[in-house]
């Protein structure tokens, strides 16, 4: 049944920063109520950009919440592209069903235009709802559970070269930091942080490490150069027959295939542990490969970081294609508009234009499909197949599907 919607119409307005505390409290209430740590309410409101966030008020009362950051998102070719981290979404629960979500996600939507961002991006905690305006999931993640007592890893040449040593997260948080910044230019889908964003790593309240330690860390080194890191932490467990302790990876980044075998390495052997649990990793990342028995490490996937196209023309344009494309997409967009009707996209490994244009299309689809593969990490030619995209020329779906990929899986290295 739907809410008695007597009384004043509530307005949306930019988040002041004397009302953060009442927005953030209708934010938590609105995903399950649990109490927050006092260390990860004040980095988030640190982080939280108020000319860039709004409420929705029903009197003196905050009733609806979201906000956006100012990212920056690697794009196939290595660029970094604008775009607008949504966050913080939430509507009360007295308040359901009188269009505030849509509301808000118009005004946002029209921001980010005005901002000149031609990327909207989110992580969904439902992802049915973000659809409806456009929004579809453009990378996956990948998450296993390890039996280490049965799995080996084969590690590559120059392995060996490598140094693994703790060192306590806050000390070495720069070294790490660097070693992020090094990386984002690779991999589709990364970010490019902003100052602060680095303290989310380091997040380690008690409540939510469910009886394991405190975060560890280890860096790699490689003459007296720190060239990787992971961040973890470990949980005793007993059984009858001995020790069945478990290692969870919360982060892990290095800057070679080397390091990066060190550091998995490391967490395979670390005494009394039988299991290690990975969540969020990219789909092709090496260890796959490196393992004697992928299916003892009970591989699975997920959805992960959502995109939207706020400027078709400006999002396709600041992108590269894997192989020369001359296609002219007939768009729909019945949420924003300015982007519905055709474009035409000219581009190569070395860049590309996408304009407006008469011409007849070749290909017809909505800009969730354009969302779901700009990152390269979805195949046109699946989404074809599931009846998502039209072909309307011979030969132009082959040719799109193809200039579209990405020769490294697109990744999200966390959430926001």
């Amino acid at each position: 049944m739907a809410n008695d919607t007597a009384g004043p119409v509530p307005t949306i307005r930019e988040l002041r920063p004397e009302d953060w505390d009442p927005w953030y409290d209708n934010l938590i209430r609105a995903f399950g109520g649990s109490e927050e740590p006092a260390e990860e309410r004040e980095l988030f409101n640190g982080l939280t950009e108020h000319s860039r966030s709004i409420g929705v008020w029903d009197g003196a009362e905050c009733v609806g919440t979201a906000g956006a950051y100012s990212f920056l998102v690697t794009v196939p070719g290595g660029a970094s592209v604008p775009a607008a981290g949504i966050t913080m979404v939430s509507v009360a629960a007295t308040h359901r069903r009188r269009g505030l979500l849509t509301a808000m996600m118009r005004r946002q939507l029209d921001d980010i235009r005005s901002w000149g961002e031609p990327l909207a991006v989110l992580t969904a905690s439902e992802p049915a709802i973000y659809g409806r305006y456009g929004y579809a999931a453009a990378t996956r993640q990948l998450s296993a559970e390890i039996d280490t007592t049965q799995v080996r890893l084969s590690v590559p040449p120059g392995t060996d070269d490598v140094r693994v040593r703790y060192a306590a997260p806050a000390d070495v948080l720069d070294a790490c930091e660097a070693v992020y910044a090094s990386l984002v230019s690779r991999r589709p889908g990364m970010l490019a942080r902003r100052p602060g964003w680095e303290r989310l790593g380091l997040l380690d309240p008690p409540s939510h490490r469910d009886g394991a330690s405190a975060l560890q860390c280890v860096v790699a080194e490689r003459r007296g150069e720190i060239t990787g890191y992971a961040r973890f932490r470990t949980k005793a467990e007993w059984i009858a027959s001995g020790h069945n302790g478990v290692v969870t990876l919360a982060d892990l980044a290095g800057g070679d295939p080397a390091t990066e075998a060190a550091l998995w390495r490391f967490l395979f052997g670390i005494d009394l542990m039988t299991r290690l649990v990975v969540r969020g990793r990219p789909l092709d990342e090496a260890w796959q490969y490196q393992v004697s028995d992928i299916r003892r490490c009970l591989p699975r996937l997920g959805d992960s970081l959502y995109v939207r196209l706020v400027d078709v023309g400006a999002a396709l344009g600041a992108r590269t294609y894997q192989a020369p494309v001359d296609v002219v997409f007939e768009v729909e967009d019945v949420f924003c508009p300015w982007n519905g009707g055709r474009w035409r996209l000219s581009g190569d490994p070395k860049g590309a234009v996408c304009e407006r244009t008469a011409d007849a299309a070749d290909l017809a689809l909505s800009v969730r499909e354009l969302g779901a593969v700009y990152l390269g990490g979805v195949s046109l030619a699946a989404l074809a197949a599931a009846g998502r995209v039209r072909e309307l020329r011979e030969g132009a779906l082959a040719e799109a599907a193809t200039a579209f990929g990405s020769a490294v899986a697109p990744w999200l290295p966390h959430g926001f």
